[in-house]
């Protein structure tokens, strides 16, 4: 087994702001792992409010490669895998797939392995998150089989990813708008101070319907207001109405406001979830703040047990971690998997979206991703 790390720089197509920050450039990391005559594919997007950046994840993925030469029986449980798989290819029952159970027991295995790391690793999400999903991709190829399956998600199922407008001039924001004509659910940026000409803007060149994120913008009067006052706009939800850490806080807008509300940097893993039920509506998990797919299918089934919604959400990603994402995507109510269609120097190809915008999960084996040309 080989692994390696790269820089993955990714360029927006237009400066991306929200309400505490701006980027044109996402600097993230590309895992590649080596083994068995496969090559399984990670990425990682630093969060930067989790103190991250990419000479972190660097840091972290070479110290797990040179843990792994003083530990050759990580992989043995991949071999495992390798060994049943070629059993199967050799006899009858290559002719019928694999059962369920057997599947969805090989995301335990990269859990399994990944709980292994040293803490150092562990301790730093997006390496964490980058090796779950190359693991994930490498298991998937190794039997055979699309993540989809192995999750035991419907790709039928698969939702409508929104868009996201971030925030800008609002002339600029109008033009956005247009240029995202085929997708039909749009995701739009607040937090400003000048929020409603932004939904006035938006709403005078477009009756679709709107989700709105303030990205943590506003104290707890203001959302209560700001609610209030965009509720006749036609809008599906508001995410992050306050900082993080304010359950309370968040319990007495839910009373006040008719909208449902989504938090995303009030939940980081499955243990930011159980406080949340009964002050917010539902969540939006990240592979990139929880650590991969493992965590990730953790979340949205005590999610559901507390009778949460769920969300998928992303950062500036490209097509590896976007395609990871949606594969899990079947699971849950909602789902934010835009970061690659920001971007213009995607490097592969992997969820495709349908007419409709819903997403259209990949059948080849593992993640399912291609080179681009």
């Amino acid at each position: 087994m080989k692994i390696t790390c790269a820089d993955l720089d990714l360029r927006l197509r237009h400066t991306f702001r929200i309400s505490r920050s701006a980027t044109d450039l996402a600097e993230n990391v590309l895992v590649t792992i080596h083994h068995a005559g496969l090559v399984a594919l990670g990425e990682a997007h630093p969060a930067d409010y989790h103190g991250e950046d990419h000479h972190r994840v660097h840091s972290a993925i070479e110290l797990f490669c040179s843990w792994l030469t003083t530990n050759p029986a990580f992989a043995q449980p991949l071999e495992s895998i390798r060994r049943r798989q070629a059993r199967r290819q050799t006899t009858d029952d290559r002719r019928r797939p694999a059962p369920p159970s057997p599947l969805r027991r090989l995301s335990s295995v990269v859990c399994e392995l990944l709980d292994r790391l040293p803490p150092q690793v562990r301790a730093v999400r997006g390496a964490l998150g980058a090796l779950d999903i190359a693991f994930h991709d490498l298991v998937g190829q190794l039997a055979g089989q699309p993540l989809w399956r192995i999750f035991g998600a419907d790709p039928a199922l698969a939702p409508v990813t929104s868009f996201t407008i971030g925030i800008a001039p609002v002339p600029e924001m109008q033009e956005k708008v247009r240029e995202a004509e085929r997708y039909p659910l749009l995701k739009i940026k607040v937090g400003t101070g000048r929020d409603l000409e932004i939904l006035d803007a938006i709403r005078a060149v477009t009756d679709k319907p709107l989700r709105v994120d303030a990205n943590a913008a506003w104290t707890v009067d203001e959302a209560i207001a700001n609610i209030r006052s965009i509720e006749p706009y036609g809008v599906e939800f508001i995410e992050q109405p306050i900082a993080p850490g304010d359950i309370e806080g968040l319990r007495r807008i839910r009373e006040a406001v008719s909208l449902p509300i989504i938090v995303d940097e009030s939940v980081t893993t499955s243990a930011d979830i159980p406080p949340l039920a009964g002050a917010a509506d539902g969540i939006n998990i990240k592979l990139m703040k929880c650590g991969g797919l493992g965590e990730a299918h953790r979340m949205i089934a005590l999610a559901r047990s507390l009778g949460l919604k769920t969300m998928l959400g992303c950062f500036v990603e490209s097509s590896i971690a976007i395609t990871a994402a949606a594969h899990l995507s079947p699971l849950v109510d909602y789902a934010d998997l835009d970061g690659h269609l920001l971007i213009s120097n995607d490097p592969y190809s992997g969820v495709e979206l349908d007419p409709a915008g819903r997403l259209v999960l990949p059948t080849r084996p593992g993640l399912g991703l291609l080179p681009r040309a």
